[in-house]
């Protein structure tokens, strides 16, 4: 695996991880009009991460097929963030857990546009369009989450002050490789933290939710395959009938 291509695995399982994430809302939302749009930005979400697999797949040399990069690999070998494979848990938790990345994400396509590496300039200009309807759907929730009725602002602040601990690895330096940023091809992650902070402040500043941020210990290793205990049994859950009929063509 290049260190082009590991970057672009990297991408492409934040966007399907995060999307399987959500599709497991699918007729459990609280209301019918969220049911459907938290369906459509989860198959946002898998459309985007299809199509970085197919360019990682192509940056690596066609030694393996999306699909088997997908439902073959363990969860060491994932890259993903550790925040977007955190249970979906109650309502507010999961809006919480997707602010914090749409408000990382929206930031991080936006820059991916000028990449020098073609594919995924083309990529990016297509997830930043959508990107910026999911951060207005989750921002449009913070606001009613946070500054609504006793209880969810409760709830709100409590998946805030849980989740708020795997924020900073989306800006930790090391990856991807200092010759892909470079290139020109990737963006230096550490770069985007004073966008993301502004984003998010602005939003909280209109409720009634403050930040966690004393005596927080932060959590790192996603990037280098070092995952919670929640990203095994979801992956048991994903790659089960793929690996039940591994030579099976669709």
């Amino acid at each position: 695996m290049t260190p082009l291509s590991e970057y672009l695995l990297s991408l492409a399982d934040d966007r399907l991880i995060l999307g399987h994430r959500l599709s497991e809302w699918c007729g459990h939302a609280p209301i019918l009009e969220e049911d459907i749009a938290l369906s459509n930005i989860a198959l946002d979400c898998i459309g985007q991460a299809t199509f970085l697999y197919e360019i990682a797949a192509e940056a690596e040399g066609n030694v393996r097929t999306p699909d088997r990069m997908v439902y073959f690999r363990e969860a060491i070998e994932y890259r993903n963030l550790l925040l977007v494979e955190q249970p979906n848990g109650d309502f507010a938790r999961t809006i919480v857990r997707q602010f914090l990345y749409d408000a990382f994400g929206i930031s991080l396509y936006d820059r991916l546009q000028t990449s020098s590496y073609a594919p995924l300039a083309a990529v990016a200009q297509k997830a930043h369009k959508e990107l910026r309807y999911h951060f207005r759907h989750s921002s449009q929730w913070m606001l009613r989450l946070g500054d609504g009725t006793d209880e969810s602002i409760q709830r709100t602040q409590h998946a805030l002050n849980e989740l708020w601990q795997y924020t900073d690895e989306m800006f930790i330096g090391g990856f991807p490789a200092e010759e892909v940023i470079g290139s020109g091809a990737a963006i230096d992650p550490r770069t985007l933290r004073t966008g993301w902070r502004n984003s998010v402040d602005t939003i909280l500043s209109r409720t009634a939710l403050t930040l966690p941020e004393k005596d927080i210990r932060m959590q790192s290793g996603g990037r280098n395959g070092r995952h919670t205990e929640h990203l095994g049994h979801l992956l048991t859950e994903m790659q089960s009938v793929a690996r039940s009929y591994p030579e099976i063509t669709w």
